[in-house]
Parts: structure tokens; sequence; C-alpha cells
């Protein structure tokens, strides 16, 4: 059972061992009946619990409720135009900033967890087989901790050791070192973790350490090695672009963009999804799921993201929405609170001239539109937007509502015990997560990775086939090889991966970041440094490292 695989709270106990301490020798105890690291890595069962705990943290760790790598990017801006939640990057993107430390801290919690693993295997009982797997998928998680903080911070503390030990004399690698230990980590990976189609839903295997070793090559300059490896990925027989109507809801009317992101259609055991490479796992109310229906429990891309539909008045200034706490519909769009919106740029321009055609901006897949649900209102039935001149509301208040993706909700399908009215399907103020597995990973990226690769070899013809491979299963015009950049490239990621990529990590991966935020975003636009390129160092980290310099990113104060 998936539960088993992911369960949370037994690695949290693992959680509990990064760092153990040499005890004074008369203090020699030698634990028999509880756990420690000294008795807790020991048989394969206890490997597989340790690895449920890398599961864990990788979901904890981008899965939570700050939003930091979505948010003011090119696609999505602070929705109320202030200066909480990145609102105002000089004030928000400091070394000082919490929430720049939690970042830093979670990928080296995560990075540690994996080489305690590492460290401990050569003492186990396990056999050569054994040590040779749980060693690739640890390393596997090592490299992708550090994917972030490279791309988010630039060279950092290389660290491919367990801490048994205070260390307080860290030092930067540089940002080539890094990428160099990561590919050394994902090739390993490559060639040792199970195909896909041996794998239980959630579980990485090959084909997602190779579409990491690509993306890592590329950003070695080795595009040729990168192209090869992503064609593995593409090429295999178990993986494809989903390009005709499946899974829970087929059979209603949407589309296959839309299908993607039903409920239970993203897992390849459950739904047949040949498209789906790594899913986290996001299980209500199952021990190690995640997410709650009974209390406050993340992933709450619904509650960030979504506009608060429900509160909007009639032009008359009265009540004309049937819930105070929102609807499970596509029409009110769950428990919104207005956090953070898609930028103009994401809703309106980088459609172009498909606007009306492209799949990915139908109607099932952005909501351009609400309409009074109050059967008592006058107005019930009347669109928002026909009405907007007429609504004071709406012109003062432009973050109560605005056009948002279907993908950060599940309309109709809330769990029971977050429905106020079942029958109405309106909703409890507890409600606000998002009730999906997510797409850590999918196909269509890696295509897009491919043509990047081709992309940066100079053969745009190819680049524009693996762009196009994307753009014709939404049913949207052809790219020619003549128009095909980088920034093309990040457009069409912008329109496929919108709220599944972690977009920050993207741009900064490119260093693309500053200039399209300038470019796209008119919120930080204005306000963006040059420095705003990479994250800072946080301080907490600097001011513990007293033995040893752990210089601040250019531009940042300590």
């Amino acid at each position: 059972m998936r539960q088993n695989i992911f369960n949370a709270g037994i690695a949290f106990l693992f959680s509990c061992f990064v760092f153990s301490c040499n005890e004074s020798s008369f203090l020699e105890e030698k634990p028999l009946d509880f756990l420690s690291p000294e008795n807790a890595y020991n048989t394969y069962a206890d490997y597989e619990t340790a690895l449920t705990g890398l599961y864990a943290k990788v979901r904890a760790n981008f899965y939570n409720s700050d939003f930091v790598f979505f948010q003011e990017t090119d696609v999505a801006k602070n929705a109320r135009d202030n200066n909480n939640f990145m609102g105002n990057l000089k004030d928000w993107l400091t070394p000082q900033q919490a929430g720049v430390a939690d970042v830093w801290d979670r990928e080296y919690k995560l990075i540690n967890n994996a080489n305690t693993i590492i460290s401990r295997i050569e003492g186990s009982s396990l056999n050569a087989e054994q040590k040779s797997q749980v060693a690739a998928e640890a390393k596997f998680f090592r490299a992708f901790g550090y994917r972030t903080l490279v791309y988010i911070f630039g060279g950092v503390p290389l660290v491919l050791e367990e801490n048994v030990s205070p260390k307080t004399d860290f030092t930067r690698n540089s940002k080539e070192e890094v990428l160099k230990a990561m590919y050394d980590d994902f090739l390993e990976a490559t060639t040792v973790l199970p195909d896909i189609h041996t794998v239980v839903d959630g579980k990485i295997s090959n084909l997602v350490a190779k579409h990491y070793l690509a993306e890592t090559c590329i950003s070695l300059g080795l595009y040729d090695d990168a192209i090869r490896l992503a064609s593995e990925v593409i090429d295999n027989p178990n993986t494809g672009l989903m390009k005709v109507r499946f899974g829970s809801h087929k059979s209603e009317e949407g589309d296959v963009y839309w299908d993607l992101f039903r409920r239970k259609n993203q897992n390849r055991k459950t739904s047949g999804n040949t498209e789906a490479l790594w899913v986290i796992q996001m299980e209500p109310d199952v021990e190690g799921g995640y997410l709650t229906s009974t209390s406050y429990r993340p992933y709450y891309l619904e509650r960030f993201a979504a506009p608060v539909t429900y509160s909007c008045t009639d032009p008359e200034g009265k009540k004309a929405f049937l819930s105070s706490n929102g609807r499970s519909d596509a029409n009110v769009g769950g428990r919104g609170v207005s956090n953070m919106s898609n930028t103009h740029w994401w809703l309106y321009e980088v459609w172009g001239d498909d606007f009306s055609n492209d799949m990915r901006n139908s109607k099932y897949n952005v909501v351009r539109d609400a309409y009074y649900d109050l059967p008592t209102s006058k107005y019930y039935g009347k669109s928002i937007i026909a009405l907007e001149t007429k609504s004071k509301l709406l012109e003062e208040q432009s973050w109560r509502w605005y056009p948002w993706p279907t993908k950060i909700t599940t309309p109709g399908e809330h769990p029971e015990a977050l429905y106020a009215d079942p029958a109405l399907k309106t909703l409890k103020s507890t409600a606000g997560a998002t009730y999906l597995d997510q797409y850590m990973l999918r196909l269509a990226e890696t295509y897009l990775l491919r043509a990047e690769a081709f992309l940066m070899k100079g053969d745009k013809e190819k680049a524009a086939n693996d762009i196009n491979e994307v753009r014709n299963r939404a049913h949207t015009s052809e790219v020619v090889a003549s128009e095909v950049t980088i920034d093309y490239i990040l457009d069409e990621r912008a329109r496929e991966l919108v709220y599944e990529e972690f977009r920050r990590i993207t741009l900064g991966r490119l260093g693309k970041y500053v200039e399209r935020v300038r470019k796209y975003n008119t919120l930080n636009g204005p306000r963006v440094e040059d420095y705003h390129e990479l994250f800072p160092i946080p301080y907490s980290a600097i001011e513990a490292n007293k033995d040893a310099v752990l210089e601040q990113n250019p531009g940042y104060k300590n």
C-alpha cells in the first residue's frame, strides 16, 4: 500500500538522527530496545524506512505553504500588491528572512539524511545488490537537494559525508563543483534504479534520474549527453504523452489536459497515465498521506492561489454568493484567500495568437469568469465580468477575483469532511488544500528539456520538433525553427507547467530570473535588483559558522 511506502510518521524518527554526538567513555550505552543511529540502520527494512523518510522530506520541502518557488516570478505575483508573501523583494528577500533560511535548512536536512543512509550501508546486514540499490536511491536524493540549493543560492558548501558532530567551519564550493557532484550521484542512480514499469506509484525510477542528469548535463555544457539521456526517457516504451481522454472524468465535458489534473488521474498504475514520471503522493486522511480534512495541513495551493470569489458582492453591494467560505466547483474555485495570482503576462499575453485555441487555455483549464450563485439574489447566474464596470468592489479590490488555472483545486471532489452542505458543495472554513497527487515530473517537461539541449547545441529544427510534440497535444499552432529561443522554451514551459514546475528554480538554473521578472511581473519588475538573481545565504547559517567565513552573495547585507 502507498501509505506504507510513504509513512511520514516512521520517517520522522529518522530525521531525529541527522546529528549524533560522541559520548564520554563512561557513558557508553549500548541501546538494545529503542531506536538510535547505532541500531536503526541494519536490515533492508530499516533502510526502506529511512528512504521513505527522504520521500517525505522532499514532499515537505516543496509542498508546504510558502510557495517561494512560484511567487514573484514571471508567472505569479502577490495578488494583493502588498509587501507580504514576497510582495516586495527588497524587503522580503534578505539574509534575515525566515523563509530564506527554511529553504536552506530543509535541503541540507535532506542531504544529511541521505548522507547518513549512505555512510551506514557498509556496516549493515544488506547484501551487495541491496547495498547498491539503497546507495543509488539515497544519492539521487542527495543530488536532488543540491539541485535546489545550487540553482537558488549558487555555489554552496558541498557535504558528502554524514555529520556526526557539530561543524562550524563550512566554506562554499563553486557552482561547478556542486554540479559535478550532482552529476556523479544522478549518474549512479541512472544505472542502478529500476525501470519505471516496475516501481510503485510515487517511487523514483531510472528514468527520473536520467531526466535530472540530463538537466545537470545542460548546466555543465554536455549537450550531447543531455540529448541522449532525455531521449532514453522519451523513447522508453512505457512512457508517452497522454493524447486522448482518460481517467476518472473522461466521460465528462473537458479535454485531455484537464484530465491530467483530475483526482486519481496522476498515477500510472491506477489511471494508465504514461506521462507521469514522478508523482508526489497526497492522500487525505491516510497515515503518511500529508493531507487531512479535519485540520489545516498543506498543500495549500488552492487557498493561496484561488481568488476569494465568494466574497464578491453584487453591483448593489449585497451578498450574491451562496457560501461565505467558498464552494467546491469550477465557478468559485474552493476556499481561496487570494495571496497569489498569475501575472497579467501569463493570463493574457503568453498565449499570443493561440489564445482561443490552445487547450491549456481552454475554459476547462483557466477560469476567466464567475457567476453569482446565490439563488435569492436578483443577479443570480449573472457574470461578474459583464457587471464589473458596475461593481465598485472589483474596481477597488481586484484581488477578490481574477482568472485562475483549474489545476490548483479539485472541483466537486473535496473530502466529505470539508463540506458544510454536501448537497450544495459549500465548504467549511478549514478547506483550502489541493487534494490532488502532484506531478514532480511529467514527460512533457522532458520534451522541453531536450528541446533546450538541442537549442544549446545549435539544432533549432530538432528543438522545434520537441516543442511541437507538446504543442500538438494542446491543439495549438506549431513553432518554426527560426522562432526557437531559450525564452520561447521558457514561455512554453509556462503554458504547459504553470504551478507544477518550481519556476524560481528553472529561472535560476538558466540565469533568467531578474530579466524575466523585470519584463513580465508588473508588481516586482520595477523593484527587482540584479543581485536578486540568487537568494541570500541565510544570516543564521553565516552566524553559526563561527570558525570559517561563509561568504554572502553579492548585493546582500548581513
